[in-house]
């Protein structure tokens, strides 16, 4: 299989030339589980895992390698390489770090479109779709949302279900699918271009891996139904992982996603909520907080439910998760310069007791 089955393209080969890498291989990371790694060249895949001035130059764990990455690689042993160095991407989705404040996770990268997959026997939440929206507009990755299991409801509760979803989501495309009954899936299909990368984004149980299957049209991922004890999905992708389709599109499959966190998603919230963007021009502050100020234009759309209550909150509530987000980083960074300034002066006062 050719580097460009699974995505390589002109971009990428001068992207190469420009760091001085026609010495090394390329392959790109298709699986990856606690820092280890399976990289695909056109050799074959291989076990792959980092150099160690890679691992020592690296600051934070977006330095690391990630599932879509474009790696320089060489070969050592036997089915395994070595990773020397990663591509600059071209785009990172990625959330803040479950427990770990002011740390960034990143879900994939260099991807072309998301594929956001709800169930609607569930859960069913515009709220977190707004989230994966956010994150996805924050890297500028094309989005699709895909509700699945429509066969369990009748056309006009489907129909009052994509107007919901329409009102607070505008110009993304919404396509409605059955894994059990196919219905749909052609549709998807179509929407699936050759070389280009995507996504699949949602809870642990919306049907990620049934879909992937009917995409591939073999069963290729373990798939599982929801927990009757709980209603929520098992967990049944454990890593993520990048899989060539016969009609040259490349699917990147993710576990289920509980928590969205919202990091620096510069850009991203105003284009989710553009609406109330827009509107915040024409507040009597300019640091209007949107929520208790005197002539504030986005509190009087919401008063007069010209915008969605629950879409507003959610904006709030986003907003307030970026902005607590930053001010870690920057109490981390604080922490991190203080802590360099307490070793040099060690160090300097340990060499002045020499003399």
């Amino acid at each position: 299989m050719k580097l460009e089955h699974f995505g390589y393209n002109d971009n990428i080969e001068i992207l190469r030339i420009q760091h001085n890498l026609l010495n090394f291989e390329i392959g790109r990371v298709i699986s990856e589980h606690k820092e280890r790694y399976i990289v695909k060249t056109e050799k074959g895949e291989f076990d792959a895992e980092i150099t160690g001035n890679l691992r020592y130059t690296a600051n934070t764990r977006e330095d690391f390698p990630a599932i879509g990455d474009w790696v320089a690689i060489s070969e050592y042993g036997d089915d395994k390489v070595l990773i020397h160095s990663i591509l600059p991407r071209k785009t990172i989705i990625k959330r803040q770090a479950v427990g770990k404040h002011g740390e960034k996770q990143i879900i994939a990268t260099n991807i072309d479109f998301a594929f956001i997959v709800q169930a609607i026997d569930r859960d069913f939440n515009i709220n977190r779709v707004e989230r994966y929206l956010t994150i996805c507009n924050a890297s500028h990755v094309k989005t699709i949302i895909i509700l699945n299991k429509i066969d369990l409801i009748n056309d006009e509760a489907l129909t009052n279900l994509i107007s919901q979803v329409q009102e607070r989501v505008k110009q993304v495309p919404i396509i409605a699918i059955s894994n059990k009954s196919k219905k749909g899936i052609e549709k998807l299909k179509e929407h699936i271009v050759k070389g280009k990368t995507y996504c699949l984004l949602g809870s642990s149980g919306v049907g990620k891996s049934s879909l992937l299957n009917n995409l591939l049209g073999r069963q290729l991922m373990k798939t599982n139904t929801i927990s009757t004890s709980t209603n929520k999905g098992r967990h049944i992708t454990s890593h993520r992982e990048l899989i060539v389709l016969e009609d040259g599109g490349i699917i990147i499959d993710n576990p289920g996603i509980r928590e969205v966190g919202i990091a620096d998603a510069v850009g991203g919230l105003e284009k989710t909520f553009d609406k109330i963007v827009e509107l915040s021009k024409n507040c009597k502050f300019k640091d209007c907080t949107h929520t208790i100020e005197t002539g504030c234009a986005v509190v009087a759309a919401v008063e007069s439910k010209k915008i969605d209550k629950l879409f507003y909150e959610n904006y709030l509530k986003m907003k307030r998760e970026q902005e607590h987000f930053e001010s870690t980083v920057a109490e981390k960074r604080q922490k991190d310069k203080n802590f360099g300034k307490m070793v040099k002066q060690f160090k300097n006062i340990k060499k002045s007791n020499r003399y």
